[in-house]
């Protein structure tokens, strides 16, 4: 099967109809930094309103929203959400969904809180409890779990899922999808090996999607702009389009990006082709990243009008766009 998949995925056309319901990016900028709670404009910032319009107008529609869990949950995991950080942060969440797309909240904490792995399910269903509750009416909100858990047993990255969507449901917000990210940075390249109990949650109203990201260099972490071959998007994703396939799950590639190259601008092709030849399984894409504080010579930066990946592959994109 694995063999059937790539060729099909090595033929794609130069401008194809997608069949994705959803492409945008991921509006990082309020999850950097590390002090807590930090200084808005010194050690944060929040997306710019502007040029997430801009990406809207374009037929963009799908906006991943990162944020720090300890900014907006102060001093305990469990505590009450408030104050400007989370007052600012729903701003931009508003913005998004007023304008027809979906915004994706994000605690962007790779299954940490204050720099421990998380370990009570019980906390972890409270926060997410406070955190659903005041989106539960928002059908165009998007719920992920959690950025890319990693090192962790994997028995508790299933309990913590499960507990997310249990308190998600809880709280009301019934009408939204959740994501659920996997062990081992949630890598699509080695889902089908390590994430294979994940197949054990379970939604009451069956909105669930598995969130995978993948990223195309030596070691798949997205850090150098050079990628393995022109064949590697589809490499490393035709694993988990048969895990998706063989257990009826739907998935959702929540990260990805390629250098300003030939090879790279091949490998992305082919990615989204597959994706869209696989649309029964895969929802669609988002790149990483845009945001207004990536600098003018980060590779990957999809933030209009300047921005080196929007650049070189906003065409790109745009063809495979809902």
């Amino acid at each position: 099967m694995k063999s059937s998949l790539l060729l099909s995925a090595a033929a794609f056309i130069a401008a194809p109809a997608s069949a994705l319901q959803f492409l945008g990016v991921s509006e990082s900028v309020a999850e950097f930094g590390t002090a807590i709670p930090g200084v808005w404009g010194k050690d944060f910032y929040f997306p710019d309103n502007d040029t997430i319009s801009t990406l809207i107008g374009q037929g963009f529609n799908l906006f991943r929203v990162p944020f720090m869990m300890e900014r907006m949950a102060v001093g305990s995991i469990t505590a009450n959400l408030q104050g400007p950080y989370f007052y600012n942060y729903s701003g931009t969440i508003d913005y998004i969904t007023s304008k027809g797309a979906y915004a994706v909240i994000d605690p962007h904490n790779y299954g940490r809180y204050d720099g421990n792995i998380i370990t009570s399910t019980s906390d972890f269903g409270t926060f997410w409890k406070n955190l659903a509750t005041p989106f539960k009416g928002n059908s165009k909100v998007i719920f992920d779990t959690n950025n890319e858990y990693h090192d962790m047993d994997q028995t508790l990255v299933l309990n913590l899922n499960q507990a997310a969507i249990n308190a998600i449901r809880g709280a009301g917000a019934t009408s939204q999808y959740i994501f659920a990210e996997g062990n081992s940075y949630t890598g699509a390249w080695t889902w089908n090996t390590t994430n294979t109990n994940l197949a054990a949650l379970t939604d009451p109203n069956n909105k669930l999607v598995y969130e995978m990201h993948q990223y195309l260099d030596s070691d798949g972490s997205g850090t150098n702009e050079v990628c393995v071959n022109s064949e590697i998007g589809v490499q490393r994703i035709v694993g988990a389009t048969e895990w998706l396939q063989q257990n009826n799950k739907i998935g959702v590639l929540g990260e990805f990006a390629g250098g300003p190259n030939s090879v790279c601008y091949s490998a992305v092709q082919g990615l989204l082709e597959h994706l869209s030849q696989n649309s029964d399984v895969w929802l669609g894409a988002s790149w990483w990243a845009a945001g207004p504080w990536w600098g003018s010579t980060t590779w990957s930066s999809f933030e209009p009008p300047s921005g080196i990946a929007y650049s070189y592959y906003d065409s790109l994109l745009e063809q495979y766009k809902p």
